[in-house]
């Protein structure tokens, strides 16, 4: 009697466990309140108001190049990790691309946009910062993704003509991610949120450029390597000997972002 008292006492502690998880999933993946803060911008940077389907309003951040170029230049269209402010990423890229205009999304649910994140409003919401930035965009736009980002990147390419990819740290699932973390739990048939990034990028012929870190255990080896077999036009694949949040201070990650961006809008 004792045994089976414990072994529903263990069911039922796992139930609860697994019903925590399932709620909790979206603050999880998308945490927004740890890219609350941003830093101050240069001047000449502008946030650019965007209206959603829903009524909501998501956030663009732009800043032009700070080099004067004879022949236009790619747009730079950064897409942060699930942690980062979406202004953070702006002002690091326009600091290693002075002589590109670069723009950032404020995830949906990220201040200070509005409404709540989700991978299909972050898909919906990249589509729509292309849209608004495609007039200006004369020699196209490439599309930066960190981690998360990368996710979006993918997805937006599938849907709208981009120059180029530049993957950062990416995973191929989120889904094969999150069971990769969380083995105990039945996460593929919890998760909300797909991300198919490798899936995705199989039927897409745009050049893409790879960076991952060695020691990357948040996105270790196995959940990156489907994508460098995935892309149809790889152009550049770096490792850095870097963890996952240590990479972008690695002396060799300027470097390799530069390099990518060149690998895949040189014609």
């Amino acid at each position: 009697m004792w045994l089976m008292k414990l072994t529903l006492a263990v069911a039922g502690l796992y139930a609860v466990v697994v019903a925590v998880a399932y709620v909790l999933q979206s603050w999880l993946i998308f945490p927004a309140g740890f890219a609350a803060f941003g830093p101050d911008l240069p001047a000449g940077a502008r946030h650019v108001e965007l209206a959603t389907e829903d009524g909501e309003r998501v956030v663009l951040v732009r800043l032009p190049s700070r080099q004067a170029v004879v022949e236009p230049r790619p747009l730079l269209l950064g897409f942060a990790g699930n942690a980062w402010n979406a202004d953070a990423l702006a002002l690091m890229l326009h600091q290693l691309f002075p002589e590109h205009e670069v723009a950032a999304l404020h995830y949906r649910g990220y201040a200070p946009s509005g409404g709540s994140p989700s991978a299909a409003a972050l898909f919906e919401d990249a589509r729509r910062a292309h849209d608004h930035l495609t007039t200006d965009a004369k020699a196209g736009i490439v599309a930066i993704g960190l981690s998360l980002g990368a996710s979006v990147a993918v997805d937006l390419a599938a849907a709208r003509p981009l120059r180029g990819i530049v993957m950062v740290t990416p995973f191929d699932s989120l889904s094969e991610l999150a069971a990769h973390h969380y083995p105990w739990l039945p996460v593929r048939l919890l998760l909300r949120h797909r991300m198919e990034a490798a899936g995705a990028l199989r039927h897409l012929d745009v050049p893409a450029a790879i960076i991952i870190a060695e020691h990357d255990t948040i996105v270790p080896a196995a959940r990156s390597a489907p994508l460098r077999e995935a892309a149809r036009d790889l152009r550049s694949h770096i490792a850095i000997a870097a963890g996952h949040n240590d990479l972008y201070g690695h002396p060799d990650f300027a470097g390799a972002l530069r390099a990518s961006v060149a690998a895949v809008t040189h014609d």
